[in-house]
């Protein structure tokens, strides 16, 4: 069994943990967190350091391999580039739960995370650090690109297009020959009916543009009092 270790502490880290422990090829030494005491412990496996500790921590237990469970796709991709510079060589593996079904050539990049119940239908294409969360459905000839995500419960059809780092969730529905810009979110609950361009957040049924995004901007997580102004503000395409 290979050693692995989980880059965050928190719940989307306890899902990513129980995926592992179902494998049979790989075994977890403890988790990275850049936020959690040293020592704390998650589902019984303790925080070891920091991703800044990394190069004593892979000597100190024998570990050169892991995956990043950050669920916000922005924080996601900043975590692995700071893991590559500071250890070049890690290999960035693939968690995929024992009751997801992947179908006929589809292509895997690495570090991707597929959780229980997900449908990946055939020919499709995920890029690197992608994220599809439980009961996700990505319909065929599909393509994500890099650490781009599938909230849970959402189904899209056949020959969807998801930029670079770009989040649809939970519950979404999209039609087939769509695309999803680069760094844009779709908002939950929404049903997607025409192409979203790059860093905006659409949401509705149907979907319409409501705004611009900030590169990097956060939404998973937020102060609950600014989402009213959130979607009251207009997009005027520049």
């Amino acid at each position: 069994m290979k050693n692995v270790l989980i880059f965050g502490a928190s719940g989307h880290g306890s899902v990513v943990l129980d995926c592992l422990e179902r494998s049979n090829d790989y075994r977890v030494v403890g988790f990275i967190d850049s936020f959690k005491k040293k020592g704390t412990k998650n589902n019984g496996y303790e925080v070891l350091g920091t991703e800044y500790d990394l190069r004593y921590i892979t000597e100190r237990y024998n570990v050169h391999a892991g995956v990043i469970a950050i669920g916000d796709n922005w924080e996601r991709q900043k975590m692995a580039e700071r893991i590559v510079k500071i250890s070049p060589d890690f290999d960035f593996i693939n968690v995929i739960h024992s009751s997801a079904i992947l179908g006929k050539d589809v292509i895997l990049g690495k570090g991707i995370i597929v959780l229980p119940g997900v449908i990946v239908n055939a020919n499709s294409r995920i890029g690197d650090h992608c994220m599809l969360n439980t009961r996700a459905s990505l319909g065929h000839d599909g393509i994500m690109d890099s650490f781009s995500s599938l909230a849970p419960g959402v189904c899209t059809g056949g020959y969807l297009k998801l930029g670079r780092g770009s989040a649809i969730s939970l519950g979404t529905l999209v039609i087939q020959n769509i695309s999803i810009g680069s760094e844009s979110v779709i908002g939950a609950g929404s049903l997607v009916l025409k192409n979203i361009p790059d860093q905006v957040l659409a949401f509705g049924s149907p979907a319409e543009v409501i705004r611009r995004r900030q590169k990097g901007e956060v939404y998973l997580t937020g102060p609950r009092s600014l989402q009213p102004t959130l979607f009251k503000m207009e997009y005027t395409g520049s």
